[in-house]
């Protein structure tokens, strides 16, 4: 049966939400490599003298998924999107703890896409995005979610279709629009007055 893993994640998920522990060990030993590889894409985008290491990253995902109460799992792609959230708000607090540097005129011109990929200062835009995508759920959640699954979770169109109960379609607008707005943001709240190619 093609689906059975998904489908064992999804049973041990229902299992541990209620109050199965051992479910939970038995759903981490099932979808380690996968959180590894989860891991390990947010990692390349550090800084090779990053002193948190792929292993340590996972580690810390697990002791919050631990800790979490109340949530409502659906299936294996919200457990991964709810790792992701984790992920980026762990190393988004080690960049804040590293680097806390001034805003402003020591940004350089980056696109969103590549923000989190090539930049050599990559803890002050992986902060700005993380701001810059907590203003975007005040002004509209659903959005924030598309860009949390897609860009962060590495989830398809489909899967963040299935998780946010939404068509392929707004998927796909919602990306777009929130990618724009982003930024835009990040251009504006590091002060830079224009963008090459805009």
């Amino acid at each position: 049966m093609a689906d059975s893993p998904t489908r064992e994640v999804t049973l041990l998920l229902h299992a541990w939400e209620h109050g199965d522990e051992e479910a939970l060990k038995r759903l981490t030993v099932l979808v380690y490599e996968e959180l590894h590889r989860l891991a390990k894409r947010f990692m390349a985008r550090e800084s090779r003298n990053h002193t948190l290491q792929t292993t340590a990253l996972i580690n810390e995902t697990y002791v919050r998924l631990v800790d979490l109460k109340n949530v409502s799992w659906q299936n294996r792609a919200h457990f991964f999107a709810i790792c992701a959230r984790m992920m980026r708000r762990i190393l988004t607090d080690f960049a804040r703890a590293s680097h806390s540097q001034k805003r402003g005129g020591e940004a350089e011109h980056i696109t969103f896409d590549e923000a989190l990929f090539i930049s050599p200062n990559l803890p002050t835009y992986l902060v700005a995005l993380d701001e810059a995508l907590n203003k975007l759920a005040e002004k509209d959640a659903r959005k924030s979610q598309v860009v949390e699954l897609r860009f962060f979770g590495g989830l398809t169109v489909e899967e963040t279709a299935e998780i946010l109960k939404i068509s392929n379609e707004t998927v796909h607008r919602d990306w777009s629009f929130a990618k724009g707005w982003l930024l835009r943001e990040i251009v504006h709240e590091h002060g830079q007055e224009h963008r090459d190619g805009a």
